[in-house]
């Protein structure tokens, strides 16, 4: 019998052991302005589930944190890239993240983007200068994360979002692609990566992007009912923002009850995805309800 993980305190040690990665690997020089604009929204705090799923997945593939650590870092800060970038008045227009104002409230738009654009690029130089692992696996993982920040990940995703903006007429199958895309990629990617660096075979590889997609998109009709049932404190960000500018989400196009129901489906059918990790999918199951659960 598998024993009981105690999944609260095993996010918080890795939440602790990737803020101290975090913190060492921005310790890189340059404009000071530009340090402290980065550092302001890459150390916020934050869940930290991409990093925490990258180490998850290359456990259960057998690897080890080592080897994942530097992957899980640039996840991470690729991830912040996105949300600085996301909240420019140019995108959505946020006020608040993470409890706090938002990068370009604090620094200027200049700035936010600068910092963004750093994030960027810094993060994959992260994974080449300190990944320990067969050159092979190093590269596909820079092709996934490239992939996943691209065309065909969030900045396809973001692309839509705009092209949706106080428009009526968006159906599910449009909202699902933008989400696939934005949220559903890059949790995506941080399973891939992490079972890639874990020495997973293919037929593993593939299990665990489905899973993640699957995740993902969960991750992203939680986020819309929490917008429309959290306040401010218990969010981190402006909640009913979606609903007033009139965009199109889960709740909006399915009504809460239906919502959940997709996200109960999505969480479950991604669970039998990784069936064939054994005894490794148990924590990766964890996560997986954590997502469906979570309140903030």
């Amino acid at each position: 019998m598998l024993k009981q993980i105690d999944l609260p305190s095993r996010l918080r040690s890795q939440r602790e052991l990737i803020n101290r990665e975090l913190e060492r690997a921005i310790q890189i020089g340059g404009p000071d302005e530009l340090y402290r604009t980065i550092r302001y929204s890459l150390l916020a705090g934050g869940k930290r589930v991409r990093p925490i799923l990258c180490l998850t997945a290359c456990a259960a593939s057998g690897g080890s944190t080592e080897v994942a650590m530097p992957t899980a870092v640039a996840l991470e800060m690729l991830h912040t890239a996105t949300l600085i970038h996301d909240d420019l008045p140019s995108m959505d227009n946020d006020d608040f993240r993470r409890g706090r104002p938002t990068n370009h409230k604090v620094f200027g738009e200049g700035m936010a983007l600068l910092a963004g654009d750093a994030l960027l690029s810094y993060s994959l130089e992260h994974v080449l200068l300190h990944t320990d692992a067969p050159t092979s696996r190093v590269l596909r993982v820079i092709h996934t994360l490239l992939h996943t920040i691209g065309i065909h990940g969030a900045i396809g995703g973001q692309v839509i979002d705009v092209q949706m903006a106080d428009r009526e007429d968006v159906d599910l199958a449009t909202l699902e692609s933008m989400h696939t895309r934005k949220t559903g990629a890059l949790l995506s990617a941080a399973v891939v990566t992490g079972a890639v660096l874990g020495g997973a075979d293919e037929e593993l590889v593939r299990r665990a992007e489905s899973y993640g997609m699957k995740i993902g998109l969960a991750f992203q009709i939680i986020d819309d009912i929490l917008d429309v049932t959290s306040s401010l404190d218990e969010l981190g960000k402006t909640p009913h923002k979606d609903e007033k500018q009139r965009k199109a989400t889960f709740p909006r196009l399915l009504g809460l009850d239906q919502s959940r129901r997709r996200a109960t489906e999505l969480v479950a059918s991604a669970k039998q995805d990784i069936e064939l990790f054994g005894a490794g999918a148990q924590p990766l199951c964890a996560i997986a309800d954590f997502i469906l659960t979570r309140t903030h």
